[in-house]
């Protein structure tokens, strides 16, 4: 978190707007020094670094990409958000996939963020 003042959910906003607007350098800021990024439907545990590829892609390719219903929790070691991803794909069609996030903070910086989607969704609406 970048100051003493800043809640648990105020870096959560902080860092789901950095994702939205493809703001890469403050994503990477938010994360800690050996950050591990997983989703649900890959399995694969990602680095920063790989997982700022995947976000640049979408900065790059996903038009009007955007969180909706969003809910935010605070939990013992972090937060929980749940919201739907929106945006259009590069074919033009419009998507709304649900996620579940929980995010491990340490010092202020994520050390660990499970992702959890409908892989058959992200397949249909980006494959």
């Amino acid at each position: 978190m970048s100051n003493s003042s800043e809640t648990m959910l105020d870096f959560a906003r902080r860092f789901f707007a950095a994702v939205t607007r493809g703001d890469l350098e403050t994503v990477r800021a938010c994360y800690a020094p050996g950050v591990v990024v997983w989703h649900n439907h890959e399995q694969v545990e990602q680095t920063a670094e790989q997982n700022l590829s995947v976000l640049g892609w979408i900065a790059q390719n996903v038009r009007d990409f955007r969180y909706e219903d969003v809910r935010c929790q605070e939990t013992a070691t972090g937060f929980v958000e749940q919201h739907t991803t929106c945006g259009r794909a590069p074919s033009g069609k419009e998507f709304r996939i649900p996620a579940c996030l929980v995010v491990r903070v340490e010092g202020g910086r994520i050390v660990r963020l499970d992702e959890y989607l409908d892989s058959e969704q992200v397949k249909a609406s980006l494959g």
